[in-house]
């Protein structure tokens, strides 16, 4: 008997359910010029309040790693993300360009990260 390659013939259905599962966190400053150095503005994490309205004790939320991302607004204006750079352990934000900012001005920074779940049914049938 000459040699046969034998192929399976079977059909496989895969449904897979994913929740995203995203925390949300907002820290919130008003500019004091004592933050200005030049046309650059650093914050330390403990200048910021949170959504309760409590002064930061520690570190802001740090992104996690290809699963976050920050949102800095400037009275209400959104900022791009070339203009502003949160330190990776949360201890400080600096905002580059800032010399036009005026005093008082809220600065909103919003931390999302995700924590996705995802859940797989596979049917073969033959």
């Amino acid at each position: 008997m000459a040699t046969k390659l034998f192929k399976l013939a079977i059909d496989a259905v895969t449904t897979t359910d994913t929740e995203i599962n995203p925390a949300v966190e907002s820290y919130f400053y008003e500019l004091s010029e004592d933050q200005r150095t030049g046309g650059t503005v650093t914050i330390p994490a403990t200048e910021f309040t949170d959504d309760a309205g409590n002064v930061m004790t520690g570190n802001l939320t740090p992104v996690t790693a290809d699963n976050g991302y920050y949102l800095l607004f400037i009275n209400g204006v959104l900022q791009q993300t070339s203009l502003y750079t949160v330190s990776g352990d949360g201890s400080q934000v600096v905002i580059t360009d800032a010399d036009t900012v005026p005093v008082g001005a809220p600065i909103t920074l919003v931390v999302t990260n995700f924590a996705p779940v995802s859940d797989s049914d596979t049917t073969v049938t033959t």
